[in-house]
């Protein structure tokens, strides 16, 4: 819920800005809300790794150490999204990453993963009822404003071929 309210957030606030300064740029706000938000999902990976390694299930090795390196990841594409000649290959990685990422929030639903308190008591099945929708939601949103935005600007200057 805490990412949704981020990406949402900084839409809205970057967008208002914009729109007010008479340079509104839907785009912008758009890879600019994803870059905040997967900052802010990147600080999980380091604040609480071992809880987030317990989404992870225990026959894949590197556990702790595949929660920091997707950490990482996450901050260097948040990065990356913001130079426009990477953005689509960027929100491709992201979309398989998302995909990718998928069967450890199904793996930490089942086993009631509170990765916070790196405990077993966490909001169980229940938590797949959003976060399933969240990661299509997610997938969506890089889609349009990092792929079909950025197929829009190429069809419509020639110029940047």
């Amino acid at each position: 819920m805490k990412p949704l309210l981020v990406l949402l957030s900084v839409f809205l606030v970057t967008a208002a800005i914009g729109k007010l300064r008479g340079k509104s740029n839907v785009t912008f706000s758009g890879i600019l809300a994803m870059g905040v938000m997967l900052l802010f999902t990147a600080m999980g990976h380091f604040v609480f790794p071992e809880g987030m390694a317990m989404m992870v299930p225990a026959f894949i090795p590197l556990r702790y150490e595949m929660v920091i390196v997707t950490g990482v990841f996450e901050v260097a594409a948040a990065i990356c999204l913001q130079i426009p000649r990477l953005r689509a290959r960027v929100s491709w990685l992201l979309i398989a990453f998302f995909v990718i990422i998928l069967p450890a929030n199904i793996y930490a639903a089942f086993h009631n993963v509170n990765y916070q308190e790196a405990t077993f008591d966490g909001p169980g099945l229940g938590y797949l009822l959003f976060r399933v929708p969240l990661q299509l939601f997610f997938i969506g949103w890089l889609y349009y404003f990092g792929i079909m935005k950025r197929k829009g600007k190429i069809s419509l200057n020639t110029e940047n071929l």
